[in-house]
């Protein structure tokens, strides 16, 4: 079986995370099936090469797809071109495992949709399985979004939506209880092993900055306003009471001018961290006293670890995924002024024990929903 992983990156480490956790998946339960990746600017060959992936060629481009021709080259010229070269194409892919964590909706260009709608009639049409992994869905207010979302979603064997509005935004289109799930992210189950090279960062505030508080993907334009000086007031917050605060790099270049201008911003040096893949981000966050983070996998990975963490977002789907963890006080208002961001510290700092315990139990309970949703999609599967 040949199994492609869509929506995956290696720049972004909470789309490589959830990478990851796939493969971990797979590897337990189904040893014996192969994954493919697609080229893009952020999934270079070697990367895509290091995780086992063969090297899916995309016959796509803005609305012309060609993928359907691929089902008409004979099946022993494309085993040839698998075998010997690792490239395969849409005709020997058996199952799409669609992650892309927030790609569908009103804050991005409809062709997205189009594209994955055109994809998904296409393997139901030939018998495959398309399956949309826990993600961000919605809202899809505007009528070519409604068609294209209507299309992908019917024709999907599994729809998976993250939170509540999403799973709201989705049953407003298709109303279909046994396809469309409610499921928490799924990184929650990946367990990082134990790492020598990050113990000396044992109990730091950890800072995680997004550059897309500061872009039109946010509408607030408060935050974009105010976004490094309240990150740079809660670190400093965190320095004047002698804790050590480390600065982590989340998404490569993205973040990369981001982390260097709230490094300068602080009133003692700090130090920039940028692990070179995914899975030691999470080990790294383990580590953590608290997390200051803007990224949605740094929080989910917070969280689900148990370390507290006080957080920006940018979209709905943080202030569903702090609601879960009984964390909404640590959600950040716009408009919160300094005064308020040293009591918020202070106070998550003498009630660190206490939320940790709290955080213990609700991941636990999460976890236990993501497995539920990895044997519906492995029933799938099989």
């Amino acid at each position: 079986m040949l199994i492609e992983i869509r929506g995956v990156q290696f720049v972004n480490k909470g789309a490589e995370l959830m990478l990851r956790a796939i493969i971990e998946k797979l590897n337990d339960e189904m040893p014996h099936a192969e994954i493919c990746l697609q080229h893009t600017k952020n999934s270079p060959y070697l990367k895509r090469a290091e995780v086992g992936a063969f090297q899916k060629v995309n016959l796509c481009k803005n609305i012309l797809d060609l993928n359907g021709l691929t089902y008409f080259i004979p099946a022993s010229l494309r085993r040839y071109f698998k075998n010997r070269f690792g490239i395969v194409t849409e005709a020997d892919i058996d199952v799409v495992l669609d992650a892309s964590g927030f790609s569908y909706g009103d804050q991005w260009s409809n062709l997205i949709l189009r594209q994955v709608a055109t994809m998904v009639k296409r393997f139901k049409h030939h018998k495959k399985h398309y399956v949309f992994m826990p993600q961000s869905l919605g809202p899809f207010s505007f009528d070519n979004n409604k068609k294209y979302a209507k299309k992908a979603f019917s024709n999907a064997s599994l729809v998976f939506a993250r939170e509540k509005p999403s799973y709201q935004h989705v049953t407003e289109l298709i109303a279909d209880p046994i396809k469309i799930k409610q499921a928490p992210d799924f990184t929650n189950l990946l367990k990082p092993a134990e790492s020598a090279e990050y113990v000396k960062y044992q109990d730091y505030i950890i800072v995680i900055p997004n550059s897309k508080m500061l872009s039109e993907k946010n509408s607030n334009t408060w935050w974009r306003e105010n976004y490094i000086s309240t990150l740079a007031g809660l670190a400093n917050s965190a320095l004047r009471l002698g804790e050590k605060v480390i600065i982590l790099n989340h998404s490569g270049r993205e973040d990369d001018y981001l982390c260097r201008e709230l490094k300068g911003l602080l009133v003692s040096p700090c130090e920039i961290v940028e692990p070179d893949n995914a899975v030691a981000v999470k080990a790294l966050i383990a580590r953590g006293k608290i997390v200051i983070s803007s990224r949605f996998h740094g929080c989910v990975s917070a969280l689900s670890q148990a370390v507290p963490c006080i957080a920006t977002g940018w979209s709905h789907k943080y202030q569903e995924l702090f609601k879960e963890y009984s964390s909404d006080d640590l959600l950040l208002p716009e408009k919160i002024n300094e005064q308020r961001l040293n009591t918020l510290f202070t106070e998550c700092l003498e009630k660190h024990d206490d939320r940790q315990e709290k955080l213990i139990k609700d991941a636990f309970q999460y976890q236990q929903q993501s497995e539920e949703m990895w044997q519906l999609v492995l029933s799938v599967l099989r």
